[in-house]
């Protein structure tokens, strides 16, 4: 009896030990940094595109205009992408061919938007891994232009974006154009308490960000667009959620947090993590890809120690992660996306995608960030931009 518990004892702590020495070799395994390993990868890239920032001079949208607006000078202007000419009726209002950009329509104002995007992001980005104010100071002028000076400025609403000839002189699903404003609010945010960042420029873009949030509260395309079913909420969420972290305006921050865990998440997501409003257009792969950048990037810019959307969950189950789960093979591998191709640039996606970079930090999976990392990181074709408002990772991580 002895010997029978001698070696039973012998067993357990044979056992125990080697459990032990399996966790001691599993914590000396330490994780990588992930956003060490981001700067190496991103640095000559940033430092390349910060060069060329600095050498650009400000071009805001009242340097640019269309006899088909009817708005001033000062109010940005855009034609909707999927409508085209009637055959039947050439003269007549457009009509719709979903998935199908029409490439004679007016999309100057929507670009000198980009490129403001593409700079201010370049110089934060610069500055936030070299501390270099010229960077900063350089930012300056352009933020100046955009959101101060009232020659250049851009009237802080969207009445005329995606107009539609013969329809429409502006629609609430124009709104989806100024999330490319979230990098430069970010790059604001980032560079603010530089000191070649003058503070009456702070206040100056904090002014305007907090009438154009209010704007998209309250007016009629504003609310529509935030009640849209699909990726436009999402993305009415996304840039809502940029400009009032600028802002330092909490309430609405929370109210954002509210409707991502009540209405976005549990109505757009699948129970198996898709998004079947996006799955069921003509272009559902460009679509779901986009929507779950918009979803990841309000998890990333609204989480907080209290309220953590990373790793919320509906009662059915949907969350964030499981939107990552279901996506992320068909980034990986291409080949086994269950539907049919997009009917326009289906070559084109995927691209260094914000949520894979963002959602390895998040739950540190580095297959994510490996397949992120052999991704093309500066697009040029000019759909996907369009349908990329983030591309400078380093200052929202």
């Amino acid at each position: 009896m002895r010997r029978a518990l001698v070696i039973l004892m012998f067993i357990i702590f044979y056992i125990a030990g080697t459990a032990f020495s399996v966790n001691i070799l599993n914590t000396e395994k330490l994780p990588v940094d992930i956003k060490k390993q981001t700067i190496a990868l991103l640095k000559k890239q940033i430092l390349n595109q910060a060069k060329w920032a600095m050498k650009q001079e400000p071009v805001t949208i009242t340097a640019s205009s269309s006899p088909r607006s009817a708005g001033g000078k000062h109010d940005f202007f855009s034609e909707a992408d999927y409508f085209w000419p009637d055959p039947k009726n050439p003269d007549g209002p457009y009509i719709n061919r979903d998935g199908l950009t029409n490439p004679d329509n007016f999309v100057e104002h929507r670009k000198a938007m980009i490129r403001f995007s593409k700079i201010i992001g370049a110089l934060a980005s610069a500055y936030k891994i070299t501390g270099n104010e010229s960077y900063v100071m350089h930012a300056v002028k352009h933020f100046q232009a955009w959101f101060i000076n009232p020659e250049t400025l851009m009237n802080p609403n969207l009445l005329f974006a995606q107009a539609v000839k013969g329809r429409f002189t502006g629609r609430n699903y124009g709104i989806i154009d100024t999330i490319h404003l979230m990098e430069v609010a970010q790059g604001a945010l980032v560079m603010e308490n530089a000191k070649a960042f003058d503070k009456s420029v702070s206040i100056g873009i904090k002014k305007w960000f907090a009438s154009y949030t209010l704007w998209l509260n309250t007016s009629k395309p504003g609310i529509q667009e935030k009640t849209v079913k699909n990726n436009h909420a999402t993305c009415w969420a996304m840039q809502v959620a940029s400009f009032a972290k600028l802002c330092k305006d909490e309430p609405m921050l929370d109210s954002l947090r509210i409707s991502y865990k009540t209405i976005l998440l549990p109505k757009q997501m699948g129970i198996d993590g898709s998004f079947p409003l996006e799955m069921a257009r003509t272009k559902p792969y460009g679509y779901s890809i986009f929507n779950l950048d918009a979803m990841v990037m309000l998890c990333q810019i609204l989480s907080i120690p209290s309220d953590d959307l990373w790793n919320f969950k509906t009662a059915d189950g949907k969350s964030i992660r499981k939107g990552l789960d279901f996506l992320y093979p068909f980034i990986a591998e291409k080949n086994k996306w269950p539907l049919k191709a997009d009917v326009m640039y289906w070559e084109n996606w995927p691209v260094a995608q914000p949520f894979l970079i963002v959602g390895a930090v998040q739950f540190n999976q580095h297959e994510w960030y490996s397949t992120w990392e052999k991704l093309d990181h500066a697009p040029q074709v000019e759909e996907v931009i369009r349908n990329l408002p983030v591309r400078n990772p380093l200052i929202w991580l």
